[in-house]
């Protein structure tokens, strides 16, 4: 009889040592599986666009994105420079008061971060970061491409393609321009706005 106990106690404690072993092994699947693939839904006056986001090759690029959408600090901008065949400019928070015209395109969050600058190439639909002539002066501005630009590519910063939405992006590319304070033929002549910018799990878009 006391055979038969200590057999079954031992049974047991193998039992719970396999099963926690089990637990362990979830538990670590679990801290290695990566988050869910997230993307940016930009809404603007002229519709809805998708942005897949390269972290790959520009990491704190497209978690400095992510921070500032997630935090509202986009909503409620415009894209403040159109060139058609090339590009879309927006992210500045100047854009949200249009008595600022004369400024827009010098604002920022306040800060820069350093430039990943990488082999994508700027084509149709790359968003990309927008600087000055300093590699790291970039801050929270962003310009979508109308078309390909491979004089950008490996100076610019690019972490994300548009992965729905083309009919809008050209729609706003189509937008009427007038001379821009500094002489450049990029002024929409009509407010384009960047209503929102929303982060969302890939799998959430049909």
């Amino acid at each position: 009889m006391k055979k038969m106990l200590w057999v079954g106690l031992l049974a047991l404690a193998f039992g719970l040592v396999a099963a926690q072993a089990q637990t362990d092994k979830k538990d670590d699947a679990a801290k290695a599986k990566p988050a869910a693939k997230e993307v940016a839904v930009i809404k603007t006056s002229a519709g809805e666009m998708v942005i897949g986001f390269w972290p790959d090759v520009a990491p704190k690029t497209v978690e400095n994105f992510k921070k500032l959408a997630k935090a509202g600090f986009y909503d409620g901008t415009a894209f403040h420079r159109i060139v058609k065949g090339f590009m879309i400019q927006g992210g500045d928070p100047n854009t949200k008061d249009p008595a600022k015209e004369a400024a827009y395109g010098t604002g920022g969050p306040g800060y820069q971060i350093k430039a990943e600058f990488n082999d994508r190439k700027h084509e149709l639909g790359v968003i990309s970061m927008a600087r000055s002539r300093d590699p790291d002066s970039a801050g929270s501005q962003f310009f979508i491409c109308l078309g390909d630009a491979p004089f950008l590519n490996g100076k610019y910063t690019a972490f994300g393609k548009l992965i729905k939405g083309q009919d809008v992006l050209l729609k706003i590319g189509d937008t009427p321009v007038g001379p821009s304070p500094s002489g450049e033929n990029s002024r929409p002549l009509q407010r384009v706005s960047l209503e929102s910018i929303k982060i969302v799990p890939a799998d959430s878009i049909k």
